[in-house]
């Protein structure tokens, strides 16, 4: 038995001193809602989510005057789903959030279901002035009593404006604006300007395939096209579609990124969402993929879409960081449920093939600047990092791309096991003996994914957030995001390398994280 290798002290003071900033810093801003606020069990402290009750998916992302808006779904009676509302929050720099009153109810025409919103700038809608654009939701109408009664016309589409930038909504009074056809699953409007036809564009997913509809005056469409039937992954109905261009790194070239989140379906089980690259004419979208592609291999990142009008042109995205398997019985008290952080969209070359790739946004994700370095050598103890920040924290280090295994783990002996094999190429997250496991079955799979290590050097970037983990491989090439419910905090990180090989890690940082709410 080897003994394991020492921490150099540098590592250790940035450490101390981090987390004794982040300490001072929280005890400094006592919340005026009180010292409680935002501390129950599993609560995150830098990702949203609601102050109270039941949340799932993000809803109308949109920029204008300076706000980025995330409305959701929102059951504000129970923990649990029931009926939905479309909840509000608002940001001015996508980390902090100051949380906003219901924008939209449940009326006659049903409960509030998943859509997206814009901004009416040519005033097509005749709602705002050019002076004054209306922000307008799009969004679907689920008529719960239709459904009891066995019908199956009971989702339509249905829109409301803001003439307050979000503050106040009117529901137009001629909804609906599209009815139903006679299918079950018939939902989640995605509408953006066209630049192409220079109208709306709305995608609509019908059961097992996606609609694409025009209108000028979002109040009238008229159905363009299909895509899906028969390709893609089909295990589950189709939900949550979103569209848009991307150029391709590193070439003159530009792509269209079709989203289609799906339940169940996915590869470690429950939901995910998948994408498809291709060509758009204004009406038609088109791809040769003959195989199903996912944006996150991880069970946690679902019914995620894209902000329109940000100002710099990004592609910005935010998930549901949940799975219908299990979404309804995690072990928290007075609210369920977090969004991903947001993360910008690209396309690289990634193995020769064309991929999407994602990054956690700028802002959150600063410079590394460390100059701690390590070497495990074959046969040697693993690396251990102690630190009281670990679970609230960003961990980082670029390798050399040998295999390795990450534990976290807390004075209980709960462990999450993070594995990243250079042999079969593969990631694998074990969340087994974690915490909080068996509140559902399925909760305690392993999931795994494709991971393609990449000739020298490799990096590796973790974000830990109470009750959550997202990594980030290689900029973003493979990303893998799940929750975990430990009973403490984890404390220790050890590193081990399980083959027979020299395993080099690189600006190795443990970056503690503030809260954002108190």
């Amino acid at each position: 038995m080897f003994p394991a290798p020492k921490i150099p002290f540098l590592i250790i003071v940035l450490i101390v001193l981090a987390a004794c900033k982040n300490s001072s810093t929280q005890e400094a801003q006592i919340n005026k809602k009180g010292l409680n606020y935002y501390t129950e069990a599993h609560r995150p402290q830098y990702h949203f989510s609601p102050e109270t009750a039941w949340m799932n998916d993000p809803n109308g992302l949109v920029y204008h005057q300076g706000v980025y808006h995330l409305f959701y779904q929102y059951y504000p009676s129970d923990i649990v789903w029931g009926p939905m509302h479309w909840g509000h929050a608002t940001s001015t720099d996508m980390i902090h959030w100051e949380h906003k009153p219901i924008a939209l109810f449940p009326d006659k025409h049903g409960y509030i279901f998943s859509g997206s919103a814009v901004v009416d700038y040519k005033n097509t809608s005749g709602f705002g002035t050019l002076k004054n654009p209306a922000l307008v939701a799009i969004f679907t109408y689920h008529l719960m009593e239709g459904e009891k009664a066995g019908r199956t016309d009971y989702q339509t589409q249905g829109i409301a404006y803001s003439l307050d930038n979000g503050d106040s909504w009117s529901v137009y009074q001629g909804n609906p604006v599209i009815g139903n056809p006679g299918m079950r699953d018939f939902r989640d409007p995605k509408v953006f300007w066209n630049e192409q036809t220079e109208a709306w564009t709305m995608l609509l997913v019908a059961g097992d395939h996606l609609q694409i509809w025009a209108s000028d005056n979002l109040k009238d469409w008229q159905q363009q096209s299909e895509f899906g039937k028969g390709q893609g992954a089909h295990g589950g109905v189709w939900e949550c579609p979103d569209l848009f261009p991307l150029s391709l790194a590193g070439a003159d070239a530009q792509k269209w990124v079709l989203f289609i989140s799906i339940n169940p379906g996915a590869p470690n089980g429950g939901s995910g969402t998948q994408y498809f690259i291709g060509d758009f004419d204004g009406k038609t979208f088109t791809s040769d993929q003959t195989e199903a592609l996912w944006v996150d291999g991880g069970t946690d990142n679902y019914a995620g879409v894209t902000y329109n009008d940000t100002p710099d042109n990004s592609r910005l995205f935010i998930g549901w960081m949940s799975n219908w398997n299990y979404a309804q019985l995690t072990p928290t008290q007075a609210w369920r449920s977090a969004m991903t952080l947001p993360r910008t969209l690209h396309l690289e070359t990634v193995g020769g093939s064309v991929r999407l790739v994602s990054k956690p946004l700028a802002v959150i994700n600063p410079a590394n600047n460390s100059s701690v370095r390590y070497e495990i050598a074959a046969g040697s103890a693993p690396l251990l990092v102690t630190s009281d920040a670990l679970n609230q924290s960003q961990i980082r280090f670029n390798w050399n791309g040998a295999s390795v295994n990450l534990d976290f783990s807390n004075e209980k002996g709960q462990v999450l096991r993070l594995k990243l094999d250079a042999t079969f190429k593969t990631m694998t997250l074990d969340r087994s003996n974690s915490g909080f496991v068996d509140f559902e079955e399925r909760f305690k799979n392993e999931q795994q994914m494709d991971w393609n290590p990449l000739e020298g050097e490799n990096n590796l970037n973790i974000y830990m957030d109470a009750s959550s983990i997202e990594v980030f491989v290689n900029g973003g090439q493979s990303v893998l995001t799940a929750q975990f419910f430990n009973l403490k905090p984890f404390t220790h990180l050890e590193i081990s390398q399980p083959l027979e090989e020299l395993l080099v890690l690189e600006h190795f940082e443990i970056r503690p994280l503030e809260s954002i709410w108190r």
